[in-house]
């Protein structure tokens, strides 16, 4: 896709989804991953991903450069806490403009949070991440993770010509490798990767998502889910 296609695009809800029902797979459990604990929750859900997902970012670690790490934000998000943050975030938006109509709030929103019943880290397939260097510090990405669209000035869209030669050498670096591995971007968020679900279906002219939005017992030992 060469243009920029929001979650809330009709298109996107229209792909069918024929879920291959993969388990949900604790990435804690993946020593050579990095796992951030800024979004980490009592159920763990957030260190979750399909075994699928998880098996090309385990391939895209591979593929970085010497001395460079990917650091995982979160990954799998339940429906409730996803249309938690869907409509908080719409309500803030609503407050700071309010002549917008019901759909324009929805293609907004959706600029930073994606719909709940489409949303890629509810079906376990889509991952936030950034590098880190081997003493663990985060490398410049020009934003911080999950920076909106307001915070950042527009910088978190990935292409944003507003961040300096070295946030946009990274993100070259990390896109590279995810790329690769077959994930797709989000691109009004550069650290928002996904494979198999709506949005990547899109992206990739695939006939279907491989996975859905799922409700996931997470109380069942890590990894077993």
């Amino acid at each position: 896709m060469t243009e920029i296609v929001l979650m809330s695009d009709p298109r996107i809800a229209a792909i069918p989804v024929v879920d291959c029902g993969e388990k949900l797979i604790d990435v804690r459990l993946q020593a050579s991953i990095a796992v951030d604990p800024r979004k980490e929750d009592r159920s763990g859900a957030f260190a979750h991903l399909r075994e699928g997902v998880l098996a090309r970012l385990l391939q895209v670690q591979q593929l970085l450069p010497d001395g460079v790490r990917l650091l995982f934000v979160e990954g799998y998000r339940p429906p409730s806490l996803q249309r938690f943050y869907f409509e908080q975030y719409a309500d803030e938006l609503r407050a700071d403009n309010p002549g917008l109509s019901a759909e324009q709030m929805r293609q907004a929103a959706s600029r930073y949070v994606s719909p709940p019943e489409i949303a890629p880290h509810s079906a376990g397939a889509a991952i936030d991440l950034t590098l880190i260097s081997a003493d663990g510090q985060e490398l410049d990405m020009g934003t911080r993770v999950n920076a909106s669209p307001e915070e950042s000035d527009g910088a978190c869209y990935t292409d944003a010509r507003t961040i300096g030669q070295q946030a946009r050498d990274n993100r070259r670096m990390l896109g590279a490798a995810l790329a690769a591995a077959g994930l797709v971007n989000y691109p009004t968020e550069w650290w928002h990767w996904s494979y198999g679900d709506r949005y990547w279906a899109l992206a990739t002219s695939a006939g279907h998502a491989i996975y859905g939005p799922r409700e996931a017992d997470l109380s069942l030992p890590q990894g077993e889910t």
